[in-house]
């Protein structure tokens, strides 16, 4: 059995956010907005169920009509969605637990098809070659490179999401900035071509980024902002680059200083090792030059998640798939009980 003692000890996020516990739902894409992307009553009764999460993250909610990539994500950009999104939170709050929104671009992860037949945007004009998830028949192709007036735009949009975010009752953001998407993609060489302040050095690399989590922070209070990362390439066609790393450390250290709620490994398996950061892992590389709140993520059983917290190289520890099997997942790890087993068959209702 696990020793349950450093999973369920409460943490203090920030001087106003205290969880109950170290267990954070990490953000898994359901597809299961209405078609004007607002959420559900199921939603709202699916968050609600594992409101005894220390945390929950949403699901990763488009900041703006171009930000779209998947059917039926849900958005935080019209009324109706931060209406849909205050009866989530209402039911969260109702149950005691504590709910940030992953607000989101998916930048070049996209298609014409999902955009009014205009190129996705991204940090570089760039070529995917593999066929869309969650949508038969379709591939990816090219993207465009936005120019700096659009980046100031994407800034202040995703600014405005966070105050939509807070306006929907959430207590916070994070901010996706993983896993190849629009942030990743100025993060990493193979997708980042500029020669302009946005490209070329690790500064330049970082300052799209920064400049989100600043504008963040700014509207709704840097305590209120997380930032999910992928130090390493290894999703969405990103090819990895020795020089990524100078960039992300940058970042880092830049992040030191503004206080955020935290940062959040974006990794389905957190157990392998880059070359190009070190021979670490991504929460390893993180952990060396971020000081603050760090959540892992990525394919950690139990013992390995409270040995690890007990031992300082993270602080929180993000499940998903157990989420999903357990809504009650918090009371079987305080009781000792048997986790069930995930069942790719359990993603096609909100159980």
């Amino acid at each position: 059995m696990v020793d349950n003692q450093s999973l369920l000890e409460p943490y203090a996020l920030s001087s106003t956010l205290h969880l109950k516990n170290r267990v954070v739902m990490a953000p898994m894409t359901r597809d299961m907005s209405h078609d004007d992307l607002s959420p559900t009553k199921a939603m709202a009764e699916y968050y609600a169920r594992r409101a005894d999460a220390g945390l929950i993250i949403t699901e990763g909610t488009i900041i703006r009509p171009d930000a779209k990539g998947y059917k039926n994500v849900p958005g935080i950009y019209t009324p109706a969605h931060i209406d849909g999104w205050k009866r989530v939170t209402d039911s969260v709050h109702e149950q005691g637990g504590k709910i940030f929104s992953q607000i989101w671009h998916l930048g070049r992860v996209s298609h014409p098809h999902y955009l009014n037949g205009e190129l996705p945007l991204s940090a570089s004009e760039t070529t995917m070659t593999g066929k869309l998830h969650r949508a038969e028949g379709l591939s990816h192709g090219k993207s465009r490179a936005v120019s700096v007036a659009e980046i100031k735009s994407l800034v202040e949009s995703y600014a405005i999401a966070a105050k939509s975010a807070m306006q929907a009752g959430f207590d916070g953001v994070e901010v996706h900035g993983a896993n190849g998407y629009l942030i990743d993609q100025f993060m990493h060489y193979h997708t980042n071509l500029r020669d302009d302040e946005y490209g070329g050095s690790p500064e330049n690399m970082a300052r799209f980024a920064l400049e989100v989590v600043k504008a963040c922070g700014e509207a709704i209070g840097f305590d209120k902002v997380g930032l999910r990362v992928s130090p390493a390439a290894y999703i969405n066609e990103i090819a990895g680059d020795k020089r990524d790393a100078a960039g992300f450390q940058l970042l880092f250290e830049k992040l030191n200083k503004l206080g955020l709620a935290y940062v959040h490994t974006g990794n389905f398996n957190d157990k392998n090792l880059f070359e190009d950061l070190g021979n670490k892992t991504m929460t390893e590389f993180i952990r060396a030059h971020y000081r603050g709140t760090l959540i892992a993520a990525g394919s950690y059983n139990f013992d390995e998640a409270a040995e690890k917290i007990k031992t300082k190289q993270f602080d929180l520890i993000a499940i998903g798939r157990p989420f999903i099997a357990n809504p009650d997942l918090i009371q079987r790890l305080q009781n000792n009980q048997e986790i069930k087993a995930y069942e790719a068959s359990m993603l096609n209702v909100l159980y």
